[in-house]
């Protein structure tokens, strides 16, 4: 009998570690994926285009397509090569995370430089889009995928950097519950905002109190002003995310001038307001100026990704092609 009472007090110690280490895993993964923002807004934001023009019935089987091939990317591929950093190359990680910096700041610049220097009118239209739709449909989420993967690098590089150290197990168990529940956070927020404006049509088609018709009708006329908020915030969170990543990296390397002025200038606007705001402002002010950095930064790449790295990828397709 008390061989079978130390043997329930061993299992009941280690349900308690195995409950603990689930904890600490979700913590973790959940504190981690915190300060992916900018990447994970950027790609709610940028998903729902894949899906535009095609039958309502096929855009939410597209948005699974994508979430699986999503999910595919951070499990098959960038997870493994995340924890080879991790243990054999740690060095690279901030580095790494300033490119990915960097590509946020190119990606936010560039959607204001757009609005601000639009081009014209697109009169010439696609042939293919107007050939098989399954092979649409397929090319579609093709590429879908491949930008995807770009952000879903930056999302799984910027997971593993805020990860406290651990051991192998328990990183990858982090990044594994970090990445899947991002996916699904991104791609179900996708779902809803792609059919959205069908439930508000049949809302309004089919309710029988005036109040329901008057929300159908409210989402389907709000949904296009909530698509350009979505797009601002996400440009928002893309360049305050890079420019902070960029300046952080810059300060591990040895240049923390700039990183320690914007904390200076922070603490100036927080020291400008009552006590209790004083947290709020300096936040405010540190992350409008890392944005403002990120604005600049990612000005200063689009020539050169234009007219250098663009070019270049080019080249590298013509052969491929060939």
């Amino acid at each position: 009998m008390s061989g079978l009472l130390a043997l329930l007090d061993d299992v009941a110690g280690i349900a308690k570690v195995a409950a603990a280490s689930i904890d600490d895993v979700a913590v973790g993964a959940a504190k981690a994926s915190a300060k992916a923002a900018g990447a994970v807004i950027d790609d709610a934001a940028v998903t729902p285009k894949y899906v535009h023009g095609f039958e309502a019935k096929r855009e939410l089987p597209i948005i699974w397509k994508i979430a699986k091939g999503s999910i595919k990317n951070k499990l098959i591929i960038l997870l493994p090569a995340a924890l080879l950093l991790a243990n054999f190359a740690p060095w690279l990680i901030s580095p790494l995370l300033m490119l990915g910096g960097a590509y946020l700041c190119f990606e936010g610049a560039e959607k204001i430089y757009h609005v601000l220097f639009p081009h014209g009118p697109q009169h010439e239209i696609d042939s293919e889009e107007q050939g098989d739709p399954a092979h649409l449909e397929e090319k579609k989420a093709a590429g879908a995928i491949k930008t995807d993967f770009i952000l879903s690098a930056e999302i799984m590089t910027i997971i593993l950097s805020g990860i406290p150290d651990t051991n192998f197990w328990m990183e990858a168990a982090t990044l594994a519950v970090a990445g899947v529940g991002i996916t699904v956070a991104v791609y179900g927020s996708v779902a809803l905002i792609v059919k959205m404006d069908d439930v508000g049509l049949a809302m309004y088609a089919n309710g029988d109190l005036s109040l329901t018709r008057f929300i159908g009708r409210g989402l389907v006329r709000g949904m296009p002003y909530f698509m350009k908020f979505l797009t601002i915030v996400g440009t928002a969170a893309m360049l305050w995310v890079g420019g902070s990543i960029v300046i952080h990296g810059m300060e591990e390397l040895g240049f923390g001038w700039l990183g320690h002025l914007i904390h200076d200038w922070a603490a100036i606007a927080g020291h400008m307001v009552p006590e209790a705001w004083v947290g709020f402002v300096e936040w405010t002010a540190k992350a409008a100026m890392d944005g403002v950095f990120g604005v600049a930064l990612g000005l200063c790449l689009i020539p050169v990704a234009t007219g250098v790295i663009g070019p270049l990828l080019g080249l590298f397709s013509k052969d491929d092609a060939q």
